[in-house]
């Protein structure tokens, strides 16, 4: 299976038929408790859903696949992965996050992993030689988020790996953004790939979820799911189930999600209201050639800055028709968001930026959406 390309994968690995009844989708099983044997023998390999079952198994089975991975987890929501992989790390150790990224992860890494005794610092990773710079000192974790949230920084994944690896480090990457359709870590030098996958993974904005898929079944890997069984912040069978059903369909959505992209960035790059554009796939983006070398495609997040301010921002968030101002991303729908205005009394991004998930609906009706909403 794991030499099929990406699209194959996607529809075929965790979607073998159910042996039982011969059934093309998969089943759904709900049970909390499986029968053992009287001295707790595991029958059927299960005994506990928090400590595992069928359908986080064959969603595990297809992420593991599509990554390129040895073994994966499955959590609760993107946040329960990421909290669940940081909190597993020795008291003192050093974690180097780069400076943009999601305002979860900043909060959580602001807020709450110094109380656990991590020593949190941040970077820009698009600046190789500041990131070696930071790397002098000893580093327990490299985390990575590329494309960035929400100014879809690029930076080089490869040339990252090498600097954390010569450092000791793990090099861990967030690929919400990309998802494994359009880029995988694990075989660009990382070690462990978060995903909310809640986003893509779901692809209809009805299911809440995490990964982590490890590049090695090791003893850190082993670490981590002991801290999953025992912290029980698990994905539900149900949710399971709905991620992986949209994995089958992941590969077109990316396809069509990432042309849709491409014709609105290219419009808005050109409209005079706009000051700038955050999109990979514009050859004027800094990290343009790198994102052209890690990447099959561009993904369908940018983000827009808007002459004129937060006024002009909100005014234009306010015309658009089809975008539906929402916060999360990677559905069927186009959302879009003034992310200053959500992220607490603290923001990080500019007042002028809005973050753009680019749905499927018609290219040409995006376009002229933000066409009239920009006047």
């Amino acid at each position: 299976m794991t030499t099929h390309r990406p699209c194959t994968l996607a529809v075929h690995a965790g979607n073998h038929a159910d042996p039982a009844t011969g059934a093309v989708a998969p089943p759904i099983h709900l049970a909390t408790t499986f029968r053992h044997g009287p001295a707790g023998e595991r029958i059927a390999g299960y005994e506990y859903q928090r400590e595992g079952d069928p359908t986080n198994d064959r969603l595990r089975e297809a992420l593991v696949a599509l990554e390129g991975g040895a073994t994966a987890l499955t959590f609760a929501s993107g946040m329960a992965a990421m909290t669940t992989l940081l909190e597993s790390l020795p008291a003192g150790s050093r974690v180097l996050f780069p400076d943009d990224c999601y305002s979860g992860l900043r909060m959580l890494f602001s807020e709450f992993l110094p109380e656990r005794g991590l020593v949190v610092e941040t970077v820009d990773m698009a600046d190789l030689d500041a990131v070696r710079a930071a790397c002098a000192t000893p580093l327990a974790v490299l985390w990575i988020e590329t494309p960035s949230n929400p100014l879809l920084k690029v930076c080089d994944i490869a040339a990252l790996a090498e600097i954390g690896h010569a450092a000791g480090a793990l090099v861990i990457a967030d690929n919400t953004f990309a998802t494994p359709l359009l880029q995988r870590p694990l075989a660009l030098g990382a070690d462990i790939v978060m995903h909310s996958t809640t986003k893509y993974f779901g692809g209809h904005s009805d299911v809440l979820g995490g990964a982590l898929v490890f590049g090695r079944d090791d003893g850190f890997a082993k670490k981590v799911a002991h801290r999953l069984h025992v912290t029980g912040a698990v994905l539900a069978p149900f949710s399971a189930w709905l991620t992986l059903r949209g994995c089958r369909s992941l590969g077109a959505r990316m396809a069509m999600h990432c042309a849709n992209a491409r014709r609105l960035a290219e419009f808005l790059a050109a409209h005079p209201a706009v000051e700038r554009v955050n999109w990979p796939g514009l050859p004027a983006h800094p990290g343009h050639a790198v994102a052209a070398r890690q990447m099959r495609d561009f993904g369908a997040m940018l983000s827009v800055e808007l002459r004129g301010g937060r006024e002009a921002a909100l005014a234009v968030a306010g015309r658009l028709r089809i975008f539906t101002n929402a916060t999360s991303l990677g559905g069927c729908e186009s959302l879009v968001e003034h992310r200053a205005s959500v992220e607490g009394p603290n923001p990080r991004s500019p007042q002028n930026l809005l973050r753009v998930s680019v749905g499927l609906e018609d290219g040409d009706d995006l376009v002229a959406d933000f066409q009239q909403a920009l006047g």
